[in-house]
């Protein structure tokens, strides 16, 4: 079964999926390659996602905003890492496919981050100070 919370998580990487590829596709339009447009593009939905998620899909807790951020983004980089691996690989093992539609390329890694980082997130960064989720039960 598919918790609450699971659901909002991917509902806000849904949007997160937006602000990614808006991102993306902006940083190209200025002259970046796709590696580099890429890692600004995950840098701002991962701002964008931790923001969302800290407020409706775990609830704010008492821990600083910037220390938050960060043991978000770094309990995030195995996710992230394997959401930009398969970009690139799709980028450059079958450019055909993907070079003139990286915004599928990016879907495609998202997906396969959600898992990971849903787990990482609820384990690591929303946690309560007795070290229990701040949303039980969902």
């Amino acid at each position: 079964m598919i918790s609450a919370r699971f659901l909002r998580f991917a509902l806000v990487g849904a949007a997160g999926f937006v602000v990614d590829s808006a991102c993306l596709m902006i940083a190209l339009g200025l002259g970046a390659n796709f590696l580099e447009g890429r890692a600004i593009s995950y840098l701002a939905a991962a701002t964008f996602t931790w923001s969302l998620n800290r407020c409706w899909t775990f609830g704010i807790t008492s821990e600083s905003y910037f220390r938050q951020w960060a043991k978000f983004v770094s309990a995030n980089a195995v996710g992230g890492m394997i959401n930009y691996c398969v970009y690139a690989i799709l980028m450059i093992a079958v450019p055909a496919h993907f070079v003139g539609f990286p915004v599928l390329a990016v879907a495609v890694g998202s997906g396969a981050g959600l898992l990971v980082n849903f787990t990482l997130s609820k384990r690591f960064v929303f946690i309560s100070e007795t070290g229990r989720d701040m949303a039980a039960g969902g």
